[in-house]
């Protein structure tokens, strides 16, 4: 059999041992980009959304989602979360707007928190789309990402701004 972390000897899948790995300081920021029409914008600023405040309903959404990754994505370890926080920042586009949905997670443990942060930045993305489809289908949920993480063994990664 290959050398893959994620499968044993006989080829089956698994998830890797970390109780030999220390614990340390975790971070992990990941953004998302929804694209909207005007016409959503002004509703989101006049009170219009029938639903309610898309970003503190995203907000909520996306901290239960990092805190339910390890049941959705297979090989994450559950993880003790201890800081999940988001930022939302319209900006004008060409056509409508665009909004930057942003999410730093952090903990102290023996695995990152990089999905955690991938994942609370999607459901947050999603739970926005749900809050404003009434009003126009057309948003475009565009590139998410990691932005940075620090912390274990491989150090701090810094994303090449798309």
């Amino acid at each position: 059999m290959t050398n893959f972390t994620h499968w044993n000897e006989e080829g089956r899948p698994k998830m890797v041992d970390i109780s030999d790995k220390d614990a340390s300081k975790r971070t992990a920021i990941a953004r998302s980009t929804i694209t909207l029409s005007d016409a959503v914008y002004t509703a989101i600023q006049n009170g219009g959304i029938k639903k309610g405040d898309p970003t503190q309903v995203a907000q909520i959404a996306g901290i239960m989602g990092a805190k339910k990754t390890s049941d959705i994505i297979p090989m994450c370890h559950p993880i003790m979360l201890q800081g999940t926080d988001f930022t939302f920042d319209y900006q004008k586009a060409e056509t409508g707007y665009e909004l930057h949905i942003e999410v730093a997670v952090k903990c102290s443990g023996k695995t990152g928190v990089e999905m955690e942060a991938l994942t609370a930045v999607t459901i947050a993305a999603l739970t926005f789309y749900d809050m404003c489809k009434a009003i126009d289908k057309s948003m475009v949920i565009k590139e998410t990402y990691l932005v940075q993480k620090t912390g274990g063994k491989s150090g701090t990664f810094n994303h090449q701004s798309i």
